[in-house]
């Protein structure tokens, strides 16, 4: 029997696919990435692979929403911040950016092991 194994960008929160109880905790770290009010769908809470697509389109708004900041901070805070707040603002957008890149790719990974993809470790 083989170990299970979890692919790197795993979330270190979500047991690796096949281990006991892994479904568990991929259902309560992706609950935790969507918005509060999804914990009151019970479709959401009974079908963890629906949840899982629900988060992924949740990160990639949040990404697009990164984005848009990045392109419309000059412009849209320039009128009423000085030019160090601004440039404050644009740090914090880079950096929430790269954060959404790895949560993407995680619960990308989630969503596909949910649907029954497995990693195979290559030497």
């Amino acid at each position: 029997m083989t170990r299970p194994l979890a692919p790197p960008g795993w979330p270190p929160q979500v047991r690796p696919p096949d281990a006991p109880d892994w479904e568990r905790t991929a259902a309560a770290w992706l609950l935790d990435l969507c918005p509060p009010d999804y914990r009151r769908y019970d479709g959401l809470r009974r079908h963890v692979v629906v949840l899982a697509r629900f988060a992924v389109l949740h990160v990639e708004a949040n990404q697009a929403a990164c984005r848009r900041g990045l392109s419309e901070a000059r412009a849209d805070l320039g009128q009423v911040a000085d030019l160090a707040v601004v440039d404050a603002a644009l740090q914090t957008f880079q950096l929430e950016e790269a954060r959404l890149l790895a949560v993407r790719r995680a619960v990308g990974l989630v969503e596909e092991a949910l649907r029954g993809r497995r990693y195979v470790a290559r030497l």
